[in-house]
């Protein structure tokens, strides 16, 4: 193999690593209730409603709160934003369009 395709390969374990140990994180505090949003009038047709939700930043949960977002593509809906409990903790799912 090559410089180039060990180097490649070297800089695709990395990567690959990180984002294993990205996706691990996990909080020993549970999240507190959702708060209940009063939500702003829709500022048009087509557009969805995100909820908001406790991030996490490291020391304390903070909350982000929600909007109005188009979906990107017709027939597209909103999975929340949810935390899973796992090893002894939390771990939070980034919501997404489906």
């Amino acid at each position: 193999m090559s410089g180039k395709g060990w180097i490649g390969l070297v800089f695709a374990g990395v990567l690959a690593c990180s984002s294993a140990m990205a996706a691990e994180v996990v909080i020993r505090v549970g999240p507190p209730r959702p708060l209940i949003e009063r939500r702003i009038a829709r500022p048009g047709p087509g557009y969805v409603w995100v909820g908001g939700y406790h991030r996490w930043d490291g020391r304390t949960y903070e909350w982000v709160p929600g909007r109005w977002e188009l979906p990107p593509r017709r027939h597209a809906h909103w999975v929340a934003h949810r935390y899973v409990r796992r090893g002894g903790g939390w771990e939070f799912v980034e919501g997404h369009w489906r």
